[in-house]
């Protein structure tokens, strides 16, 4: 039943998504993030849905008379040049099996989306649309299994997620830290009360959810994660109690086994699992000093692993024991070479610079607006997944190409909004016309006006009659 239920779905979504391309986009997120495929158990579990809404919504968009063109600027095209370079390095990949060349179709795959995003994704509110359809794919997730832990009083280990990008628990956790910015964005800029009430909710039980995975990756990004919008709250000392405060509920109510795993983190040099990453570090540098270039391939670390481990256990003499890099930057580095390297972590690197432009000129305007609102959430997310990507392999991880399209989208619609010349008449330095420039409010958990709370732009001084 659920086999034909989910076919029914995808099918009937398909004539809307070859229509308006953004349905597209919406459900193709769906069925990635929230994998609706894997919740059926027979036929409709194996087909490629996504790849058919992919295929049907670029279609529309080809056959569409308003169609935009892709963003093309430094992001886009870093991708695009991450993409060849990744391909180029597939000729001087190292070993005797065959090049991962399927695993490569899927990358390029995950880089035509993000750039396709920035052509369908181009106002205001299709952004809000997609980042409520993210938040409540991983919520989805995140309040069923936090539910399970609290009935169960958390005798409940999730060893593996959902599927997809999502299977290994460390990933699942990585993803729904990330999700936990979104919802606190549209927690605090719904007018709704019901619906802002629901998305409160929805938060505890997602962090319960990563603390359910005993992820100690995913731990450590929740922590940065929260400490990033502590700090850019309205008090943050408030946000600092409340923290803390979370943090001894934590320790009090948590699993012993959870706690038992995040205090082996400061034995980092003899815990077993913390030891083999360092291991795989110091191999993956290795292969770095011998293949600065083209690296040893694409996904083929694993495969070179014992040619650069000079003690390899019994285990892996056996063919039993390799393991992976365990951080994402040294991952790219060490199968791509340096110029991927580069192109990557440039690509991570001007998203978040990206955001803070974007602020900067945005806190010159406004005491409280949803640009500044999206940069908190965005600042978050990226935080969030550069300390998580530092534990895992997940330098190929959709989510964040998605993300890093999302954030470009974001940047060129707030940049429109605040160069509206006729809604926010500005002098140069920066001060109105009609008046001097007033003191910015603190950031903090205060007491908001109506206004300010529902994210509506709140400017600096009385709007000009």
């Amino acid at each position: 039943m659920r086999d034909v239920l989910v076919s029914l779905i995808v099918l009937i979504a398909l004539p809307y998504c070859y229509r308006r391309p953004i349905v597209g986009m919406l459900f193709f997120s769906v069925l990635a993030y929230m994998r609706l495929q894997d919740l059926a158990w027979g036929f409709a579990r194996t087909q490629r849905w996504s790849f058919y809404v992919a295929i049907v919504t670029a279609a529309g968009w080809i056959a569409s008379h308003d169609k935009q063109k892709p963003i093309w600027e430094p992001r886009t095209l870093i991708m695009v040049a991450l993409g060849l370079t990744v391909g180029l390095g597939l000729l001087f990949s190292r070993g005797d099996r065959p090049v991962e060349i399927t695993r490569y179709i899927e990358y390029v795959k995950i880089i035509f989306i993000a750039i396709f995003t920035t052509s369908v994704i181009r106002t205001r509110e299709h952004l809000r649309m997609l980042v409520w359809v993210i938040a409540m794919c991983f919520a989805f997730f995140g309040v069923k299994s936090g539910i399970a832990g609290i009935v169960k009083l958390g005798n409940v280990y999730i060893k593996r997620g959902p599927g997809g990008m999502l299977e290994d628990n460390n990933d699942f956790a990585l993803a729904l830290a990330m999700s936990v910015p979104l919802l606190v964005h549209l927690g605090t800029s719904e007018r709704r009360d019901i619906l802002r009430r629901g998305v409160y909710l929805m938060i505890p039980l997602v962090m319960i959810t990563v603390i359910l995975t005993r992820s100690r990756g995913g731990t450590l990004s929740m922590g940065v994660m929260t400490m990033i919008l502590i700090w850019r709250s309205r008090n943050r000392v408030m946000g600092f109690a409340l923290g803390a405060a979370a943090v001894g509920a934590v320790l009090m109510l948590a699993p012993r086994e959870y706690i038992a795993r995040i205090k082996t983190i400061k034995d980092y040099q003899t815990e077993s699992s913390a030891a083999s990453r360092i291991r795989a570090w110091k191999v993956a540098g290795r292969m770095i000093r011998d293949n600065p270039l083209t690296g040893v391939g694409f996904r083929r670390f694993q495969m070179n692993y014992l040619d650069y481990e000079p003690n390899p256990s019994p285990d892996q003499l056996r063919g039993e024991g390799t393991i992976v890099a365990h951080n994402s930057y040294l991952q790219v580095w060490a199968e791509c070479g340096t110029p991927a390297f580069i192109l990557y972590m440039s690509m991570l690197l001007l998203s978040l610079v990206d955001i803070w432009r974007v602020r900067r000129l945005a806190s010159r305007r406004y005491h409280a607006s949803w640009i500044l609102s999206y940069c908190t959430m965005f600042e978050a997310v990226m935080g969030t997944f550069l300390v998580g990507s530092m534990f895992l392999n997940r330098a190929h991880f959709d989510l964040i190409y998605h993300y890093v399209a999302i954030i470009l989208v974001f940047g060129h619609v707030a940049r429109r909004e605040m160069d509206n010349e006729r809604r926010y008449p500005l002098r140069s330095g920066g001060s109105r016309r009609g008046g001097p420039l007033v003191a910015l409010q603190r950031p903090g958990f205060g007491r908001r006006s109506a206004a300010a709370a529902r994210f509506r732009n709140t400017p600096l001084l009385p709007e000009r009659v």
